[in-house]
């Protein structure tokens, strides 16, 4: 199935048939089976999403939403914010459209049920190796708990929509 791509902002260098063509292979790589939505959108829209369905009043980089298990077909969504992806592109010193893509495999790895907060990094070992796969820089787990010498780590502020995180 292909993804639904909604392109609220655009993203330097990624048009809507890369960012569709990223989308089903990470799908693929985390095995992850049915529909997925994803919005780009901006940092007001992420704050809203946040504040609605996790409590915390202020944008994010990516939130998933996976959906109920009893939905069949259908994986859930991911929101990711064009601008706080540009913004810690600019900070790692890679493009806009490695960061879109960075956050769209750790949105597909929540979907797939993996969880940072409680896995014992399990997510983080999945995440570091389809990243490599993918050929993408440093993850968020991975740029989170370790710092390069060659670069400066943001905070990360990934978060998941599901309750645990």
């Amino acid at each position: 199935m292909q993804p639904t791509i909604i392109l609220k902002r655009r993203v330097p260098g990624l048009g809507r048939r890369e960012l569709t063509a990223f989308v089903t292979a990470a799908c693929r790589a985390a095995r992850l089976r049915g529909m997925v939505t994803l919005m780009v959108t901006d940092n007001r829209e992420l704050r809203a999403l946040n504040l609605r369905f996790k409590g915390a009043d202020r944008a994010t980089d990516v939130l998933s939403f996976p959906a109920p298990v009893f939905v069949r077909g259908f994986a859930g969504d991911i929101a990711i914010s064009v601008e706080i992806a540009s913004k810690n592109a600019q900070l790692l010193r890679h493009s806009v459209s490695d960061e879109i893509r960075i956050l769209v495999l750790h949105g597909v790895l929540h979907l797939a049920g993996y969880d940072h907060d409680s896995d014992h990094g399990e997510m983080a070992r999945r995440e570091q190796l389809m990243r490599k796969r993918l050929q993408l820089p440093s993850g968020l787990i991975e740029r989170s708990t370790s710092v390069s010498s060659e670069r400066r780590r943001p905070k990360s502020n990934a978060r998941s929509a599901r309750a645990q995180t």
